[in-house]
């Protein structure tokens, strides 16, 4: 759920892509590892990330910490006026199967539209996050109907919350084919 002054009352909307996205992202990440030193990784994910696609207009940065528990992230970045988001979907994930804790924080107030993933390294949601990334990037087709997948949603749902569920099925589906094609190239998150 979005903060007071993420302007509930506007519409949401998927735009056509922007070229600024992947500057915006470069520019957060390096703000983000100068001020995070015990992250192991710190990548620009989900749609903006993804050349071409239409996207919420949010840049959502995945930060992999060693142990979500055993890090001085959370502080550290609450500390410099990000939030938590409290809401139980952003305080555990279940990816393949399997339950992954994680911390969401969304930006300082007055700042640029973003989501920060704190996720532990190695688990399957981090696979997950980028595998949707490199996937979208590499398969245009895929890219293209997602796109106009999220736009015809968004012209029709207009609640945040809603969207994301309605889209979550969907995403379920785009989810087998990316993990079809990381299959055939023996794909990794990491090389």
């Amino acid at each position: 759920m979005p903060f007071s002054d993420e302007n509930l009352s506007r519409r949401l909307e998927v735009v056509p892509y922007r070229s600024a996205w992947a500057a915006e992202g470069e520019r957060l990440i390096a703000s983000l590892r100068s001020l995070l030193p015990d992250a192991t990784s710190v990548e620009h994910i989900g749609s903006t990330s993804v050349p071409g696609l239409p996207a919420k207009d949010c840049i959502d940065v995945l930060i992999q910490v060693p142990t979500i528990g055993g890090s001085d992230v959370v502080e550290i970045l609450s500390s410099r006026g990000y939030r938590r988001r409290p809401e139980p979907w952003n305080q555990e994930e279940i990816s393949f199967g399997v339950t992954y804790r994680k911390q969401v924080f969304a930006p300082p107030v007055g700042a640029r539209s973003c989501n920060l993933h704190v996720r532990e390294q190695g688990g399957h949601n981090v696979r997950y996050a980028l595998l949707f990334r490199d996937f979208l990037r590499a398969d245009a087709p895929a890219a293209e109907a997602w796109g106009r997948f999220k736009t015809r949603l968004a012209q029709s749902v207009t609640d945040l919350v809603d969207y994301g569920q309605i889209k979550a099925p969907a995403q379920e589906i785009l989810m087998r084919a990316a993990t079809r094609w990381a299959e055939e190239r023996n794909w990794q998150p990491y090389p």
